[in-house]
Protein backbone atom coordinates (compact mmCIF):
# COMPACT_ATOMS: atom_id res chain seq x y z
CA UNK A 1 0.00 0.00 0.00
CA UNK A 2 1.45 3.34 -1.00
CA UNK A 3 0.17 6.78 0.34
CA UNK A 4 0.11 8.99 -2.86
CA UNK A 5 -2.46 10.92 -4.63
CA UNK A 6 -4.05 7.59 -5.93
CA UNK A 7 -4.58 6.19 -2.83
CA UNK A 8 -6.40 9.39 -1.61
CA UNK A 9 -8.18 10.29 -4.84
CA UNK A 10 -9.82 6.66 -4.35
CA UNK A 11 -10.31 6.86 -0.48
CA UNK A 12 -11.32 10.00 -0.07
CA UNK A 13 -14.66 10.15 -1.79
CA UNK A 14 -15.34 6.53 -0.91
CA UNK A 15 -14.66 7.38 2.84
CA UNK A 16 -16.91 10.67 2.27
CA UNK A 17 -19.84 8.27 1.02
CA UNK A 18 -19.56 6.13 3.87
CA UNK A 19 -20.29 9.30 6.34
CA UNK A 20 -23.24 10.20 4.51
CA UNK A 21 -24.59 7.16 4.04
CA UNK A 22 -24.10 6.88 7.67
CA UNK A 23 -25.23 10.49 8.31
CA UNK A 24 -29.08 9.37 7.12
CA UNK A 25 -28.47 8.10 3.08
CA UNK A 26 -28.28 4.73 3.53
CA UNK A 27 -27.44 3.26 0.50
CA UNK A 28 -24.15 5.45 -0.65
CA UNK A 29 -21.82 3.11 1.78
CA UNK A 30 -22.18 0.37 -0.85
CA UNK A 31 -20.06 2.29 -3.34
CA UNK A 32 -17.35 2.58 -1.03
CA UNK A 33 -15.61 -0.56 -0.63
CA UNK A 34 -15.50 -0.78 -4.86
CA UNK A 35 -13.99 2.31 -4.67
CA UNK A 36 -11.32 1.83 -2.38
CA UNK A 37 -10.41 -1.35 -4.23
CA UNK A 38 -9.36 0.32 -7.04
CA UNK A 39 -6.28 1.14 -5.49
CA UNK A 40 -6.27 -1.58 -2.44
CA UNK A 41 -7.32 -5.01 -2.20
CA UNK A 42 -10.65 -5.97 -1.26
CA UNK A 43 -9.98 -7.66 1.80
CA UNK A 44 -7.73 -4.29 2.96
CA UNK A 45 -10.25 -2.42 2.31
CA UNK A 46 -12.74 -4.04 4.33
CA UNK A 47 -10.66 -3.79 6.95
CA UNK A 48 -9.32 -0.38 6.60
CA UNK A 49 -13.40 0.60 6.40
CA UNK A 50 -14.08 -1.31 9.75
CA UNK A 51 -12.34 1.21 12.40
CA UNK A 52 -13.96 3.68 9.85
CA UNK A 53 -16.83 2.85 10.41
CA UNK A 54 -17.10 2.35 14.06
CA UNK A 55 -15.96 6.08 14.38
CA UNK A 56 -19.33 6.89 12.12
CA UNK A 57 -21.45 5.09 14.28
CA UNK A 58 -20.23 6.55 17.35
CA UNK A 59 -20.99 9.79 15.67
CA UNK A 60 -24.54 8.93 14.55
CA UNK A 61 -25.41 6.62 17.44
CA UNK A 62 -24.57 9.96 19.88
CA UNK A 63 -26.51 12.13 16.76
CA UNK A 64 -29.70 9.80 17.09
CA UNK A 65 -29.27 8.81 20.52
CA UNK A 66 -32.75 10.11 21.76
CA UNK A 67 -34.23 8.90 18.47
CA UNK A 68 -34.84 5.36 17.74
CA UNK A 69 -37.10 2.68 17.36
CA UNK A 70 -36.78 0.16 20.39
CA UNK A 71 -39.21 -2.47 19.15
CA UNK A 72 -37.24 -2.82 15.96
CA UNK A 73 -34.00 -3.05 17.35
CA UNK A 74 -35.35 -5.72 20.15
CA UNK A 75 -36.97 -7.68 16.70
CA UNK A 76 -33.72 -6.88 14.42
CA UNK A 77 -30.84 -7.77 16.52
CA UNK A 78 -31.38 -11.50 17.79
CA UNK A 79 -31.80 -12.64 14.24
CA UNK A 80 -28.62 -10.29 12.98
CA UNK A 81 -26.51 -11.93 15.46
CA UNK A 82 -27.79 -15.65 13.96
CA UNK A 83 -27.05 -14.19 10.21
CA UNK A 84 -23.58 -13.05 11.61
CA UNK A 85 -22.80 -16.11 12.93
CA UNK A 86 -23.91 -18.37 9.64
CA UNK A 87 -22.17 -16.08 7.87
CA UNK A 88 -18.85 -16.59 9.81
CA UNK A 89 -19.02 -20.27 9.37
CA UNK A 90 -19.83 -19.93 5.59
CA UNK A 91 -17.59 -17.39 4.49
CA UNK A 92 -15.75 -19.85 2.46
CA UNK A 93 -18.87 -21.75 1.09
CA UNK A 94 -21.06 -18.78 -0.12
CA UNK A 95 -20.26 -16.70 -2.60
CA UNK A 96 -19.85 -12.92 -2.83
CA UNK A 97 -21.03 -12.26 -6.14
CA UNK A 98 -24.35 -14.77 -5.60
CA UNK A 99 -25.58 -13.20 -2.23
CA UNK A 100 -24.79 -9.55 -3.96
CA UNK A 101 -26.75 -10.38 -6.56
CA UNK A 102 -29.50 -11.88 -4.57
CA UNK A 103 -29.62 -8.76 -2.47
CA UNK A 104 -29.68 -6.70 -4.99
CA UNK A 105 -33.12 -8.58 -7.24
CA UNK A 106 -34.81 -8.21 -3.78
CA UNK A 107 -33.86 -4.47 -3.66
CA UNK A 108 -35.01 -3.54 -7.11
CA UNK A 109 -38.47 -5.52 -6.42
CA UNK A 110 -39.06 -3.73 -3.66
CA UNK A 111 -38.12 -0.17 -4.83
CA UNK A 112 -39.84 -0.21 -8.34
CA UNK A 113 -43.00 -1.68 -6.43
CA UNK A 114 -42.59 1.55 -4.46
CA UNK A 115 -41.72 3.92 -7.40
CA UNK A 116 -43.97 2.80 -9.65
CA UNK A 117 -46.97 3.02 -7.26
CA UNK A 118 -46.51 6.46 -6.81
CA UNK A 119 -49.65 8.49 -5.30
CA UNK A 120 -51.82 6.27 -6.98
CA UNK A 121 -52.53 4.01 -4.04
CA UNK A 122 -51.17 4.90 -0.41
CA UNK A 123 -48.93 1.75 0.83
CA UNK A 124 -49.95 0.16 3.54
CA UNK A 125 -47.69 1.27 7.00
CA UNK A 126 -46.37 -1.79 8.44
CA UNK A 127 -45.50 -2.66 12.41
CA UNK A 128 -42.17 -4.36 13.57
CA UNK A 129 -42.81 -8.12 14.35
CA UNK A 130 -40.85 -10.58 15.54
CA UNK A 131 -41.49 -12.94 12.90
CA UNK A 132 -40.40 -10.51 10.48
CA UNK A 133 -37.77 -8.82 12.09
CA UNK A 134 -36.04 -11.97 12.99
CA UNK A 135 -35.69 -13.18 9.18
CA UNK A 136 -34.57 -9.31 7.99
CA UNK A 137 -32.32 -9.14 10.65
CA UNK A 138 -30.64 -12.47 10.09
CA UNK A 139 -30.61 -11.34 6.07
CA UNK A 140 -28.94 -8.14 7.37
CA UNK A 141 -26.42 -9.99 9.97
CA UNK A 142 -25.58 -12.41 7.53
CA UNK A 143 -25.36 -10.13 4.02
CA UNK A 144 -22.96 -7.66 6.03
CA UNK A 145 -20.92 -10.27 6.79
CA UNK A 146 -20.64 -12.01 3.59
CA UNK A 147 -20.65 -8.98 1.20
CA UNK A 148 -20.86 -5.90 3.24
CA UNK A 149 -24.75 -5.51 1.94
CA UNK A 150 -26.38 -5.14 5.11
CA UNK A 151 -28.30 -1.83 4.49
CA UNK A 152 -30.64 -2.71 1.49
CA UNK A 153 -32.47 -5.78 4.02
CA UNK A 154 -32.53 -3.40 6.34
CA UNK A 155 -34.48 -0.38 4.23
CA UNK A 156 -36.83 -3.25 2.92
CA UNK A 157 -37.98 -4.06 6.70
CA UNK A 158 -38.43 -0.88 8.33
CA UNK A 159 -39.22 1.64 5.44
CA UNK A 160 -42.53 0.78 4.85
CA UNK A 161 -43.06 1.47 8.67
CA UNK A 162 -43.06 5.50 7.85
CA UNK A 163 -40.89 6.55 10.65
CA UNK A 164 -39.80 9.65 11.19
CA UNK A 165 -36.64 10.54 9.21
CA UNK A 166 -34.87 11.20 11.96
CA UNK A 167 -36.23 7.75 13.91
CA UNK A 168 -35.43 5.28 10.96
CA UNK A 169 -31.80 6.89 10.48
CA UNK A 170 -31.28 6.95 14.29
CA UNK A 171 -32.91 2.68 15.02
CA UNK A 172 -30.33 2.08 11.56
CA UNK A 173 -27.49 3.70 13.09
CA UNK A 174 -27.45 1.85 16.56
CA UNK A 175 -28.66 -1.60 14.59
CA UNK A 176 -25.20 -1.34 12.78
CA UNK A 177 -23.14 -0.18 15.33
CA UNK A 178 -23.70 -3.06 16.96
CA UNK A 179 -22.93 -5.29 13.66
CA UNK A 180 -19.72 -3.51 13.26
CA UNK A 181 -18.68 -4.22 17.03
CA UNK A 182 -19.32 -7.93 16.64
CA UNK A 183 -17.89 -8.27 13.47
CA UNK A 184 -14.52 -6.97 15.32
CA UNK A 185 -13.86 -10.14 16.10
CA UNK A 186 -13.64 -11.93 13.12
CA UNK A 187 -11.37 -9.35 11.52
CA UNK A 188 -9.18 -9.83 14.55
CA UNK A 189 -9.18 -12.95 14.37
CA UNK A 190 -8.13 -12.81 10.74
CA UNK A 191 -4.99 -10.77 11.48
CA UNK A 192 -6.85 -8.06 9.51
CA UNK A 193 -5.92 -5.18 11.57
CA UNK A 194 -1.98 -4.67 10.36
CA UNK A 195 0.13 -1.29 11.40
CA UNK A 196 -0.26 -0.38 7.85
CA UNK A 197 -4.04 -0.38 7.68
CA UNK A 198 -4.47 0.88 11.02
CA UNK A 199 -2.23 3.62 9.18
CA UNK A 200 -4.81 4.09 6.65
CA UNK A 201 -7.83 3.97 8.79
CA UNK A 202 -5.83 7.14 11.08
CA UNK A 203 -5.00 8.87 8.10
CA UNK A 204 -8.46 8.68 7.34
CA UNK A 205 -10.26 9.08 10.46
CA UNK A 206 -11.36 13.26 10.17
CA UNK A 207 -12.68 12.64 6.82
CA UNK A 208 -15.08 9.77 8.00
CA UNK A 209 -15.91 11.97 11.16
CA UNK A 210 -16.73 15.17 9.25
CA UNK A 211 -18.75 13.72 6.56
CA UNK A 212 -20.75 11.50 8.99
CA UNK A 213 -21.88 15.02 10.52
CA UNK A 214 -22.59 16.56 7.38
CA UNK A 215 -25.08 13.84 6.78
CA UNK A 216 -26.31 13.99 10.23
CA UNK A 217 -27.23 17.78 8.78
CA UNK A 218 -28.28 17.21 6.05
CA UNK A 219 -31.31 14.85 7.13
CA UNK A 220 -32.83 16.86 9.69
CA UNK A 221 -33.64 19.29 6.65
CA UNK A 222 -34.97 17.39 4.35
CA UNK A 223 -38.70 16.77 4.51
CA UNK A 224 -40.15 13.30 5.30
CA UNK A 225 -41.59 12.42 1.71
CA UNK A 226 -38.57 13.37 -0.04
CA UNK A 227 -36.11 11.99 2.32
CA UNK A 228 -38.06 8.44 1.96
CA UNK A 229 -38.59 9.25 -1.87
CA UNK A 230 -34.42 9.73 -2.22
CA UNK A 231 -33.72 6.67 -0.17
CA UNK A 232 -36.15 4.56 -2.48
CA UNK A 233 -33.91 5.81 -5.47
CA UNK A 234 -31.12 4.64 -3.67
CA UNK A 235 -31.79 1.21 -3.03
CA UNK A 236 -32.79 0.82 -6.41
CA UNK A 237 -29.69 1.92 -7.27
CA UNK A 238 -27.84 0.16 -5.06
CA UNK A 239 -29.79 -2.82 -6.05
CA UNK A 240 -28.98 -2.28 -9.89
CA UNK A 241 -25.37 -2.29 -8.91
CA UNK A 242 -25.31 -5.09 -6.76
CA UNK A 243 -26.90 -7.09 -9.63
CA UNK A 244 -24.65 -5.99 -12.04
CA UNK A 245 -21.12 -6.73 -10.10
CA UNK A 246 -22.92 -10.08 -8.95
CA UNK A 247 -23.55 -11.13 -12.59
CA UNK A 248 -20.16 -9.61 -13.80
CA UNK A 249 -18.38 -11.94 -11.12
CA UNK A 250 -20.91 -14.94 -11.59
CA UNK A 251 -19.88 -14.93 -15.65
CA UNK A 252 -16.06 -14.04 -15.92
Amino acid sequence: MIFDLAFFAAMVPAVVLMGLSKGGFAGLGLLSLPLMALVVSPVAAAAIMLPLLISQDVVTVWSYRREFDRRNLATLLPGALMGILAGYLLAAKVSDAAVGLAVGLISIGFALRRLLAGGKTAAPVTKPSYGAGSVWGAICGFTSMIAHAGGPPFQIYVMPQRLKPAVFVGTGAIFFAAINLIKLGPYIALGQFTAQNLAASAALLPVAVVSTFAGVWLVRRVPAERFYTFIYWLLLAVGVKLVFDGMRSLLL
